[in-house]
């Protein structure tokens, strides 16, 4: 039974059986030195301990090996991607061999829009989200003038008044579209609303008319559990950064299902990384593609990057994986929407879904209170030692990651967004 005070939050905590996770982050300090409320994981992740030590053990080897370190010590840099590969894989439900982590977010789903973006002059649309996130846009965009055509060829599925996309819609534009759209991408959870989708079900629906269905995973990736290989899907990317803690402009993960993985005729932007492994050396100039998601790795990637995944990925290990970490989740969130609700249901409005299965750990909040800006509201909290985030045109992003963040944490920053409210 759910009770708006400090003690039930520590009852909580107490009986987190993840409580222990929380000491391996280092966590900001505010200017009286006590750690900071942070709640941006859905921006940026704290700093995992490991991550830290990897990346240390990686400078150390460059000083120690010299080049050599391609091939010597307990983690060579040539096959050094290979090591994240089957933890990377678990986290969104893919084989080994249709993950890899290369590039950056926006590099990858360019990638996969060569592969996968194959218009002609009567099958030439791509469906995306009205609300996308503009990096998104931007590429999809690009994609189409690179074609020869325009936004004219965009099609967009637009939210209700709510705020949120719903799936009737989708499907109604699908079955007045679909003869001119050959690629559809969207987003796991929405950035702004928070809003997780039905991956599944859109899955099925884009393939029922046989167009390809790829995902950004930015926001879902750590947050929420997916199997990717399952549901069909035909690709996904997602940044490292975000809730899999690995540090500002980390390299990011690609999954190409097995079912194309296989495929050396599809078209792609080659590199010698993506090469045949056992001839990648001999130098020749005729491109043979690894028969996996490798195939689609263009140089060798940033082993310090590298070194700090893998140490976010061995402390999703730690943590027992995603499942429990998402069991989690779900009781933290579901208690800050309770004390939010109690405490402030007159000021601010949750526009992420109530529906524990629509939404991850993000809840975007919306000031109702008349009079009072948004952004004043949001740094006045910074001032008062809590990190959210914000995005236009009034939308508070607030995400208790279940790594790190504690019931008590969450009870804290509604006290101090309560007084700052009153004040």
């Amino acid at each position: 039974m759910f009770e708006p005070t400090l003690t039930f939050a520590q009852a909580l905590d107490n009986q987190d059986p993840l409580k222990h996770m929380r000491a391996q982050f280092s966590i900001p300090k505010q200017a009286n030195g006590e750690p900071e409320y942070y709640f941006t994981g859905n921006s940026l992740g704290l700093q995992p301990q490991r991550a830290r030590e990897n990346v240390i053990q990686m400078l150390d080897a460059w000083q120690s090996y010299g080049v050599k370190g391609h091939f010597e010590g307990d983690y060579p840099w040539l096959p050094y991607h290979e090591f994240l590969t089957k933890h990377s894989a678990e986290l969104v439900g893919g084989l080994e061999e249709e993950v890899v982590m290369m590039n950056s977010l926006t590099a990858n789903l360019h990638l996969m829009m060569v592969s996968f973006y194959q218009p002609n002059q009567h099958k030439r649309k791509i469906l995306i989200e009205d609300h996308a996130f503009p990096s998104d846009h931007y590429a999809v965009c690009s994609q189409l003038k690179h074609h020869g055509f325009n936004e004219s060829d965009l099609i967009l599925w637009q939210p209700r008044e709510d705020e949120l996309l719903h799936i009737e819609d989708f499907e109604a534009l699908l079955e007045t579209n679909h003869q001119d759209i050959t690629l559809i991408l969207l987003p796991g959870v929405q950035y702004y609303t928070g809003q997780v989708l039905d991956i599944e079900k859109l899955t099925k629906i884009a393939h029922s008319y046989g167009i390809t269905i790829g995902f950004d995973l930015a926001h879902a990736a750590g947050n929420i559990e997916l199997s990717l290989h399952d549901w069909q899907v035909d690709f996904a990317c997602w940044c490292s950064y975000k809730y899999l803690n690995s540090g500002a402009g980390s390299v990011a993960g690609c999954f190409i299902h097995q079912k194309h993985c296989q495929n050396p005729a599809i078209n792609r932007f080659a590199g010698w990384w993506g090469h045949d492994k056992q001839s990648r050396f001999k130098m020749e100039n005729k491109f043979i593609p690894i028969p996996t998601a490798e195939g689609w790795q263009l140089s060798n990637p940033p082993i310090l990057s590298l070194a700090a995944i893998r140490g976010s990925l061995e402390t999703f290990a730690m943590a027992g994986g995603l499942r429990p970490l998402r069991e989690k989740s779900i009781k933290l969130t579901q208690y800050a929407v309770d004390l939010l609700t109690h405490e402030l249901s007159n000021d601010m409005k949750i526009i992420t879904p109530m529906d524990p299965q629509q939404r991850g750990c993000q809840l975007s909040l919306m000031v109702t209170k008349t009079g009072l800006d948004g952004k004043a509201l949001f740094n006045a909290l910074e001032k008062n030692g809590v990190t959210l985030d914000w995005r236009e045109p009034n939308v508070m992003r607030f995400a208790p990651v279940p790594l790190y963040n504690s019931f008590c944490d969450v009870y804290h920053f509604v006290q101090i967004l309560k007084r700052c409210l009153e004040n």
